[in-house]
C-alpha cells in the first residue's frame, strides 16, 4: 500500500477548510491560489488516496518501440531467456534491430524481460587429507617482512624474509630469517629443518615458485638445487596445484596470524634484531599457543605427546 504523504494531508486540510470558510479564505490562509483549491476539490472523491499526485509520464513517445520490434524482442527473449544484455542485443541486430544498447536496456527493464541468470555452481571443497603422524608432510612457504616494520635507516629499503615450515599433523612450526629469497636459501633452510625436527621427514609440500621448482620455466625438466637436496635426504617433494594457495593453507594461515600477533606490533632495527625477535616469538607465542584443531593443545604438546607414545 502506498504511504500517505505530507502533501496529501496538506490538500485534505485545505479542502476541509474551504468547505467551512470558503475558497477565498482558504487561499489566503494556506497562501495558495483559488485555481489550486478548485482543482483538488474536483479530484477529491472521499478517500485521501485521491489526493495523490498522478504520474506525469507520457503515455506515448515518438521514439518508442514499434509493435514489430516488441514482437521481435519478445520472441527472441522466449528462445534466449539466459542471454545477457550485449549478447541479446547482438542477436537482435542480426535480425534487423537498430536501437542502441541503453534503449534496449530501458525497454527490457520496463517490461520485465531482463535475463534470468542461473546461479553459479557452488564450490564444494574436497575433504583435506589428514596426516597420521608427525613428519608425514610438512608445508613450506616464504613471507615477505612488511617494510613498515623496518625502522633503522640502515635497513629501510632492504628486504627481509621469513621462511616457514609447518608440520600438518602437529602444527609444529619452524621459522628462520633470511636476507635472500632463492633456491639456495631454501636449501639451507631445509637442512636446518631436518636437524630441528625430532622425527624423519617423509614429504615437503610447496607452491610452484621458482625457488622450489623449474616447472614453469624453460628448464622445466631440470630439478632445482632445493629439489636435489630433498632427494639426497630421501624426502619427497610435492607441488600444490597452480594458483590454489589454499592447498598450502596451514602455512598460509600461520602467516596471517603472524601479521596480527607479531608484525603489527614489532619493529626491527637490523637483520639480527629481526632474526632474534622472530625466533623468540615462534618459540614462545606460536608453538605454545593452544589451537582448536588440536583439541586446544599447543603444537609442542601434540608433538611431545606423540614422542612419548613411541
Amino acid at each position: 500500500m502506498a504511504p500517505i504523504t505530507q502533501d496529501m494531508r496538506y490538500r485534505l486540510s485545505l479542502i476541509n477548510y474551504a468547505e467551512k470558510h470558503g475558497v477565498t479564505k482558504a487561499a489566503v490562509k494556506y497562501k495558495t491560489n483559488r485555481q489550486y483549491i478548485y482543482r483538488w476539490k474536483r479530484r477529491f472523491d472521499g478517500p485521501i488516496a485521491s489526493l495523490r499526485e498522478l504520474s506525469r509520464r507520457p503515455h506515448h513517445h515518438p521514439n518508442q518501440h514499434s509493435p514489430s520490434e516488441i514482437k521481435l524482442i519478445s520472441d527472441l527473449r522466449r528462445r534466449n531467456p539466459d542471454a545477457g544484455l550485449v549478447v541479446f542485443w547482438v542477436k537482435l541486430r542480426q535480425r534487423g534491430y537498430s536501437r542502441s544498447i541503453p534503449g534496449l536496456y530501458r525497454f527490457l527493464k520496463k517490461k520485465g524481460f531482463m535475463a534470468v541468470h542461473p546461479p553459479n555452481p557452488k564450490y564444494i571443497p574436497k575433504p583435506y587429507e589428514q596426516m597420521d603422524h608427525p613428519g608425514q608432510r610438512i608445508q613450506i612457504d616464504v613471507k615477505f617482512v612488511p617494510s613498515v616494520c623496518l625502522k633503522n635507516s640502515k635497513v629501510i629499503g632492504k628486504h627481509f624474509f621469513q621462511y616457514t615450515a609447518i608440520d600438518e599433523f602437529s602444527r609444529w612450526r619452524f621459522v628462520e630469517a633470511f636476507e635472500e629469497h632463492n633456491t639456495y636459501s631454501f636449501t639451507q633452510f631445509a637442512d636446518h629443518l631436518v636437524k630441528a625436527f625430532p622425527l624423519p621427514i617423509e614429504c615437503i609440500q610447496t607452491d610452484n615458485g621458482t625457488e622450489f621448482t623449474n616447472r614453469f620455466t624453460i628448464h622445466h625438466d631440470k630439478p632445482t638445487l632445493f629439489q636435489r637436496h630433498l632427494t639426497e635426504h630421501g624426502i619427497r617433494h610435492k607441488l600444490i596445484k597452480p594458483f590454489t594457495p589454499r592447498h598450502n593453507g596451514k602455512v598460509e594461515r600461520s602467516h596471517r596470524k603472524d601479521n596480527e600477533r607479531f608484525y603489527a606490533t614489532h619493529s626491527f632495527y637490523s637483520f639480527e634484531d629481526f632474526a632474534r625477535q622472530l625466533k623468540i616469538y615462534n618459540g614462545r607465542d606460536y608453538d605454545h599457543f593452544p589451537m582448536r584443531p588440536l583439541a586446544w593443545k599447543s603444537p609442542k604438546q601434540v608433538l611431545d605427546d606423540y614422542l612419548l607414545s613411541l
